[in-house]
């Protein structure tokens, strides 16, 4: 082949790709200008926001607007979450705190459920959704997964790209949540470059600790997430870590230095009176007909909340139930009413095997529903349970439930999974909750406490519970998040 040939098929793809960067170049998002803050003015207020002033921001507008009547935002920042934002309530929170005080908040994510009703109330914050991957190419098969991963992640590359350049205006900061780490990390590390932005990683896990729990530890695809989170994770200005664990972790695996927040309830979680309890449980639909043999403590209500994933294994909660059942036909142990919130991919599975279960008779004394609730239902569900329970495994041993932070804000006591590495970081072992680490260990947890004697055990693990609820959210984040944003 001569060079004339040569020259013939390569000016086609060399033209083709410089148009391409070309079009690239020219429609750049606008970059971050230490100029240009964020503006919030009067007229983005409604007559419904004067009234509601505290919660759409009106009452800080107020307090801090300039003489001509504009208020600059200072501290503007893209929240990340690849994910459904009503179901990540971590950064629902960060987002909450930064308009709390006087930062301009762009919310990105997936919209599938609603949010904090606050959220929607804020004129600091503007939700931004991600268009989602079709549903009809979503599947549990694993070798179809692996065919359409790619495709689903060319899709998430490209629908994040537009969200986070052109349909959201320039920030001084990027808080982004991992994970998912696939393909996050590195589209916002492209944004940050082009538009000026402070990348920070909010480290809630890892992903390839997460993708081996589907694939296994030595799938390729998953030491290829390994060393592309520890790439593309290291290069960000900041970072957040929620344990102790986890930023030892980091600090050895990738040599990245992450300030700890933990969580901490907000304050629409807390403990209710015994007039609050008595109403609400007579209130909501799934709890009204078993309220009073709950008040009566003939039955005990227990909660778990989940997001239905290979993390949490049901099939223990179930199991121990069914033996508990068995042991209440002889011994005088109260009924139980267990009431499983969320959604998820595993869902329809236990479904099926709770209705097994009740056809067989394996759950004479057990009544088991699922529930999908209001963030205010749930924080009282919390406040009225007698027990939560928790099956998070942690694939990478160094995370937290969430779900047990907003137990203790009730002021409920936890039984939970118990053999990973942070758990203790978490929970104390008979002061705020127990810990198990079998079928066995959880039948065991569930007759010390609702036996013979077991009633002043678990008013002791309740005043353990409040006790640690009264750590607030407000009061972790200021201190570490607020104080690297630049709020006061």
């Amino acid at each position: 082949m001569d060079w004339l040939s040569i020259l013939e098929i390569f000016l086609p793809i060399a033209l083709v790709l410089s148009t391409a960067l070309t079009v690239f170049i020219i429609t750049l998002p606008e970059q971050y200008s230490n100029f240009k803050p964020r503006v919030i003015l009067d007229s983005d207020f409604t007559d419904v926001d004067h009234k509601d002033s505290h919660r759409s921001g009106h009452a800080y507008f107020q307090r801090h607007k300039d003489a001509d009547g504009t208020l600059r935002c200072t501290t503007s920042v893209q929240i990340v979450v690849l994910g459904d934002i009503g179901r990540s309530p971590r950064m629902q929170y960060h987002a909450l705190s930064i308009a709390g005080h006087g930062g301009k908040v762009s919310l990105v994510g997936y919209f599938d459920s609603d949010v904090h009703p606050d959220i929607k109330a804020s004129r600091f914050i503007d939700v931004v959704a991600i268009a989602r991957f079709p549903s009809a190419l979503q599947t549990d098969n694993k070798i179809l997964f692996l065919l359409l991963a790619p495709l689903k992640v060319l899709h998430q590359i490209l629908s994040l790209y537009v969200a986070l350049s052109y349909k959201t205006p320039a920030s001084k900061w990027m808080l982004v949540q991992n994970p998912p780490s696939i393909p996050t990390l590195a589209v916002a590390q492209v944004i940050c470059f082009f538009r000026k932005t402070k990348l920070v990683v909010d480290w809630h896990n890892f992903g390839y600790s997460i993708l081996a729990l589907r694939l296994g530890s030595t799938h390729p695809l998953v030491r290829l997430s390994h060393w592309y989170e520890g790439v593309f994770g290291s290069n960000a200005t900041a970072h957040f870590a929620v344990s102790n664990a986890m930023c030892k972790v980091l600090l050895s695996k990738w040599n990245i230095r992450a300030l700890p927040l933990h969580d901490r309830p907000p304050m629409h979680f807390r403990p209710l009176s015994a007039l609050q309890r008595t109403y609400f449980l007579h209130m909501l639909p799934e709890t009204s007909p078993y309220a009073s043999d709950i008040l009566a403590r003939k039955t005990r209500l227990l909660v778990s909340s989940t997001s239905w994933t290979a993390d949490e294994d049901f099939s223990l909660l179930l199991g121990a139930l069914v033996t508990y059942a068995e042991l209440s036909l002889t011994q005088p142990f109260p009924k139980i009413l267990l009431v499983i919130t969320g959604k998820g991919p595993q869902k329809a599975h236990y479904l099926s095997r709770i209705t097994h279960l009740n056809e067989t008779d394996q759950l004479p004394s057990i009544t088991i529903l699922t529930a999908w609730l209001t963030p205010s239902d749930y924080a009282s569900l919390l406040g009225s349970a007698d027990l939560g329970i928790s099956l998070h495994t942690s694939s990478s041993g160094v995370d937290l439930p969430m779900k047990v932070v907003d137990m203790f804000g009730a002021g409920l006591p936890v039984a939970g999974w118990s053999k990973f590495e942070a758990w203790g970081e978490l929970v104390r072992e008979g002061e705020n909750g127990r810990g198990f680490g079998s079928e066995k260990g959880l039948v065991k947890v569930l007759v010390e406490l609702f036996g013979k004697g077991g009633e002043v055990e678990l008013a002791k693990l309740k005043e353990g519970a409040i006790r640690e609820g009264e750590k607030r959210w407000e009061g972790e984040w200021m201190p570490v998040a607020g104080k690297l944003f630049g709020l006061t």
